[in-house]
């Protein structure tokens, strides 16, 4: 996905010159998240740029009042560790016009999500009741552990409230409607649910809704809060999963990441809309892609190279940028032995297409600060661009010590800083 930061987070001016690839393109006019060790996006980017970790390594104790088995954390390779959201146990309830019961049966990704729409709204300066146009949602969510965790063994609340009522509160398909029923949105209400690409995808589904006409605003994003809610995992050798509880993407000795909560959701506009009626513009999308790699892969859960090169150069076509005026990366990242070099490579591929420059893209990853928070792991990393642009500076890749030799960094167009960085492009470019 390309970027472009038009106006620092002011207002862009209406009578801005006309780009005649503006009708493609859309601008991000609010936005709102909640990421461990942030309760706003203001603490999320002070967290990023001063490279901070926000993972949290729990007593046995803390594990133990939470559910764990003294069985599992006997096992030397238990790891105590998540990222997790503070304060999920709270919510405004009589705002959205839940009474108290109906609030305890609703899952916190949906609670927070709610949240986080009107907050995102209130960014963008928009009222969306008093909104002449259609407002679209694209948001999911990941697997509901809250109803497994905290409720199935309430059966009496379950009767008082009705199954369905808590099936409507507990899955995932039913969080954009719920949206837009509580904030009276009428433009299309769609669930994606691709998992850790979730609210990327949802980003590009909303996109493609603002550009096609079918609304003319669109709320996009995800969230993800897993339960217990304090809770660790037992590392396995090759997994996923980070022996010691840290993510060091891109770094020699990268071995896994961490899980991790959030929520996150972009209020879009399309560009000469956006201009049109002043909104603060905090960046712009120039172009996005979606694809799969079908069956051109070792396993299910192993990544391609090919599938991600065509992905990225496809969203650079569509962008009509040129890969060396981009300058900066928020990528997957998550500090795997197997997943990093091909992210890097496919990368490197899709910019060979058009350039043989070495070294002057700095490569970053919010999973280093945050851990994996899965469904809200790529609009956490959209967020972090947008607000890396305002404030011109590219954030430290965290752990970072020296590159992982698998990657080749010095081939690539890319490199990694250890220390917070002024983002200035070479003259005349834009911050991308």
């Amino acid at each position: 996905m390309s970027k472009e930061h038009l106006s620092g987070g002011h207002e862009a001016e209406a009578d801005a010159p006309f780009d005649e690839h503006e009708a493609s393109e859309v601008a991000v006019i609010g936005m709102a998240g909640r990421f461990p060790g942030a309760k706003n996006l203001e603490e999320f980017w002070r967290n990023l740029k001063n490279g901070v970790e926000s993972v949290t390594f729990f007593t046995p104790e803390e594990l133990r009042s939470d559910g764990a088995d003294a069985e599992e954390l006997a096992d030397p390779n238990y790891v105590p560790a998540k990222a997790v959201l503070e304060d999920v146990e709270l919510f405004d309830a009589s705002y959205f016009d839940y009474n108290p019961r109906e609030a305890e049966m609703l899952d916190p990704q949906h609670r927070v999500l709610l949240e986080c729409a009107v907050e995102a709204f209130e960014d963008a300066g928009y009222d969306p009741e008093r909104f002449p146009g259609r407002i679209s949602v694209y948001a999911g969510v990941s697997a509901g552990s809250y109803l497994t965790a905290n409720l199935a063994s309430r059966a009496d609340l379950i009767e008082r409230v009705g199954a369905y009522q808590v099936d409507i509160g507990n899955h995932g398909e039913f969080v954009p409607t719920t949206i837009s029923f509580k904030l009276n949105l009428k433009g299309p209400s769609i669930n994606v649910q691709t998992a850790c690409s979730t609210s990327l995808v949802a980003v590009h589904a909303a996109c493609q809704s603002l550009l096609n006409g079918e609304s003319d605003m669109a709320l996009a994003g995800g969230g993800s809060i897993t339960f217990p809610h304090k809770e660790g995992y037992l590392y396995q050798e090759e997994g996923i999963m980070s022996p010691d509880g840290h993510c060091r993407a891109f770094d020699a000795a990268a071995r896994g990441t961490v899980g991790g909560e959030g929520a996150g959701l972009v209020v879009l506009k399309r560009l000469s809309d956006a201009r049109a009626d002043g909104d603060t513009i905090h960046a712009v999308i120039k172009g996005s892609a979606v694809n799969n790699d079908g069956s051109q892969k070792v396993g299910y859960m192993a990544p391609s190279v090919d599938g991600q090169a065509q992905a990225i150069a496809e969203a650079l076509a569509i962008a009509n940028v040129p890969p060396q005026s981009i300058t900066y990366i928020a990528a997957h990242g998550t500090g795997t032995p197997v997943g990093d070099p091909i992210e890097v490579a496919a990368l490197t591929q899709a910019y060979r297409q058009s350039t043989d420059k070495t070294g002057y893209c700095a490569l970053g990853s919010v999973k280093a600060n945050i851990g994996h928070t899965d469904t809200a792991a790529g609009v956490a990393s959209f967020i972090a661009v947008a607000k890396a642009m305002q404030a011109g500076e590219i954030p430290p890749l965290l752990h970072f010590r020296s590159g992982n030799p698998a990657c080749d960094f010095e081939r690539t167009p890319f490199f990694l800083n250890a220390e917070r960085i002024a983002w200035t492009p070479p003259a005349g470019l834009p911050r991308r």
